[in-house]
């Protein structure tokens, strides 16, 4: 059975107190409830020590929103995989959009973070999906065949099972726009079929693969009941727990 799994990624929001206080409440609610799929959050690095205190006996999985792709050295502001494991985080967002517009990353680079974060025993969670210009233009299964071959393929098959992808179309992050849960199934498929075609059925049944773009509670139900979609990693709606708590609640 594939893991399923929700992930909130806080990115930059929350002051110190607000973002405790939402800790604590994701906590008491995972306590009184019963879920149907794992809890993750990515939050803001300067979080990171004090979400696994709060977090202690790992109900909730504690993420980074990015790591070095270097193990060390004069990279100031970087984090590196041997800190993240040092604190006992989880693992690491690889590739985000964001960090694609914003910072350069391309599928190279997150090669190197991905083989990097599975030496240090961390679960990189690699996102991957196209620009509305290059859906508008045909061009939306390529390009995710050439994101997921460029970055893990250099990955043996014990090692890509360890991987998490999440498919976000950049078109859908932030915007209100959603895929509808048959345009997000078709690129989840076809993602597996791409894995699959390299390593084997077997191996791409085992691997988990989330929706990321604008998953809200009314819509959280019918994505997930897609059979290639094994959750989905959720921006804005992650920022307040009764939004987050119908999203995670989409699986039961």
């Amino acid at each position: 059975m594939r893991r399923k799994i929700v992930a909130g990624n806080w990115k930059m929001n929350k002051n110190v107190i607000d973002a405790q206080q939402l800790m604590i409440q994701l906590l008491e609610y995972k306590k009184e409830n019963s879920t149907q799929c794992e809890v993750w959050i990515a939050p803001p690095s300067l979080y990171l020590m004090m979400a696994k205190d709060i977090f202690e006996k790992d109900e909730i999985g504690v993420f980074s929103q990015d790591m070095s792709e270097f193990e060390s050295g004069a990279y100031t502001g970087e984090l590196s995989a041997d800190m993240l494991e040092s604190i006992d985080v989880n693992g690491s967002l690889i590739g985000h959009s964001e960090r694609r517009q914003y910072h350069g990353e391309n599928d190279e680079s997150c090669n190197k973070k991905v083989k990097l974060a599975l030496d240090k025993g961390l679960i990189p969670v690699y996102c991957n999906g196209e620009t509305l210009e290059q859906r508008k233009a045909g061009q939306h299964l390529d390009i995710v065949k050439t994101q997921t071959e460029t970055a893990l393929f250099t990955l043996s098959a014990d090692e890509i099972k360890k991987v998490v992808i999440a498919y976000e179309p950049v078109w859908a992050i932030g915007t209100g726009e959603t895929a509808s849960p048959e345009q997000a199934q078709e690129i989840h498929a076809h993602i597996r079929g791409i894995i699959a075609e390299k390593y084997g059925q077997e191996v791409a049944d085992e691997v988990s693969i989330l929706y990321g773009g604008s998953v809200k509670p009314d819509n959280a139900k019918e994505i997930f009941s897609q059979p290639d979609i094994d959750g989905g990693l959720i921006g804005g709606a992650a920022l307040k727990l009764e939004d987050f708590s119908k999203i995670i609640e989409g699986f039961n």
